[in-house]
């Protein structure tokens, strides 16, 4: 089999049909040779500091410093001294690690504590929440568990992938992206054939940058008695009156039963939580795998507390954000280039052509700006894009250099499609 490395993207060299392992591998290396030669590989690059509105990447055993889109760091807290201070307090107090896990020795008071200060972030105190080492996971294994053969999993077509995988075990249906007809449709058809249905959604899709259409989603969920899990790793922190997210936003904080995210994004540490009712909550503790044989968080986690708390004690940051968001999206839009539907810190620009993408990336990462090129299978085959994250630690210089270059890559590629 002959793969063509002009439009092949990783996708193609998951499963190679009459390939092992190593021949799979062999294939895969000489493509990304093939991206390397061509200036394309702008994924794995080493950073030597720390996240921040610029990053010091060493290329081609060269440093440099780039102005960085690729954080999901949205309100700088990763820099923030107050939370690096907490997260340096938690390591002097309980050391590095905790070398056990929750079950057998590994579940300490910052722990309890986190547990307890995440879920009343969302004002739901009379839940718990659950904490789990990454927000992959925290979606992974509790779908892993919660569904099983005889339920059902009823998933937008734009959720993270480890939602997908979380579903391994359990029957699954996908509906295209906010389209409410066909959620519809197949909660009506799956309304007496499954013991269990779950409908999951994001709050804030990390592609496009949109929002769920979370009331009527929900709405559609109790009419067919099916449960609703959201996970909002990119609403939290940044949309709703006090940065509660997409479901402070759509007045749903105390009504979804799920509510899934992570610490690696707003709160600047890693992690992710699951927050449901008690019952559920202990259910998980206790069945989950990967609860019950994976190490617990360190005790840097201490930072998180500090950062939640943060989202109220200096606003300043989500304002800051704002800002930038505002004038990096107009800047963009007044050039015609096509930044979709986003409403949030995503910033996508809408490129089509895959080839035409990787050039783009290439001419960024020369012009000092280190972005994502995204494809498929991340995004549909014909809708390749330059991926941007916007956070509060960006100055008005970073984001005028960038409009500069993507205005100079426009004027030679004609990538505008608004005008």
């Amino acid at each position: 089999m002959t793969i063509d490395f002009t439009t092949a993207t990783f996708k193609d060299f998951e499963n190679i049909p009459d390939y092992d392992i190593a021949q799979r591998a062999d294939y895969f290396y000489q493509f990304l040779d093939h991206m390397k030669s061509r200036g394309h590989m702008n994924y794995r690059l080493k950073n030597t500091s720390g996240t921040n509105a610029t990053l010091n990447i060493n290329i081609a055993d060269q440093n440099k410093e780039y102005v960085s889109f690729v954080s999901s760091d949205y309100l700088g807290f990763t820099q923030h001294p107050k939370v690096k201070q907490a997260a340096i307090d938690g390591i002097g107090k309980y050391g590095t690690g905790t070398g056990a896990t929750p079950l057998i020795g590994g579940y300490f008071d910052y722990h309890s504590a986190l547990e307890k200060k995440i879920a009343g972030f969302f004002g739901r105190n009379e839940d718990e929440a659950v904490l789990f080492t990454t927000g992959y996971t925290a979606n992974s294994a509790t779908l892993q568990i919660l569904m099983q053969k005889e339920d059902i999993a009823i998933l937008d077509m734009a959720v993270h992938a480890s939602v997908h995988e979380g579903c391994a075990f359990t029957n699954k249906k996908t509906f295209p992206h906010n389209n409410l007809e066909a959620l519809e449709h197949i909660l009506k058809m799956s309304e007496s054939t499954y013991r269990t249905k779950l409908v999951v959604v994001d709050g804030v899709y990390s592609q496009d940058g949109d929002t769920s259409r979370i009331n009527e989603i929900y709405d559609l969920a109790r009419k067919y008695n099916a449960y609703i899990m959201v996970d909002d790793v990119h609403g939290v922190g940044i949309l709703g009156e006090t940065g509660r997210g997409t479901l402070e936003l759509a007045g749903l904080m105390d009504k979804v039963d799920f509510i899934t995210g992570t610490f690696s994004k707003t709160f600047g540490n890693l992690g992710g939580f699951v927050i449901t009712n008690k019952k559920i909550a202990s259910f998980l503790k206790f069945q989950s795998r990967q609860q019950i044989f994976s190490a617990t968080a360190p005790p840097s986690s201490a930072g998180i507390v500090k950062a939640i708390d943060l989202i109220d004690e200096e606003p300043i940051w989500r304002e800051r954000l704002w800002n930038n968001i505002n004038y990096f999206k107009k800047g963009l839009d007044d050039m015609g280039l096509d930044t979709g539907i986003t409403c949030s810190a995503i910033i996508p620009v809408k490129i089509g052509d895959q080839n035409k993408m990787w050039d783009i990336g290439r001419i960024l990462i020369e012009k000092g700006i280190y972005t994502n090129p995204i494809m498929y299978p991340a995004v549909a085959r014909k809708d390749a894009r330059i991926r941007m994250s916007v956070t509060a630690r960006h100055e008005k210089e970073h984001l005028d250099k960038t409009l500069n270059v993507f205005d100079d890559i426009n004027k030679k590629l004609h990538i505008a499609k608004k005008l």
